[in-house]
């Protein structure tokens, strides 16, 4: 019997439709390297222009990838990622994608 206002706690039913989800879409990393080539201005220009990313995250960004010699300046799909990679890479920077684990 049920009240108005009241409802049955939720039992597991052994014939369930409910799938598990096993695989997930993959994620990826845009990653830009230090070199000695490339000046702090040319690099936080490319990363506001290829990647939007807005004057300060640039500077942190070429900052990060000074002093630990690469960083993840992007995360996302492999095709998002793919054309700003060329465009890095176009302008004389090192940058890969890599799947995150």
């Amino acid at each position: 019997m049920h009240l108005f206002g009241q409802q049955e706690a939720a039992q597991p039913r052994e014939d369930s439709d409910v799938g598990v989800l096993t695989q997930l879409t993959p994620s990826y990393s845009l990653i830009v390297w230090n070199d000695e080539v490339n000046s702090f201005d040319w690099v936080i220009e490319t990363l506001m222009e290829v990647c939007g990313h807005d004057l300060e995250q640039a500077e942190q960004c070429a900052m990060i990838i000074h002093n630990k010699g690469k960083y993840a300046v992007k995360n996302g799909d492999y095709d998002t990622l793919k054309p700003m990679c060329d465009a890095i890479t176009e302008r004389g920077i090192g940058a890969t994608i890599e799947m995150i684990v």
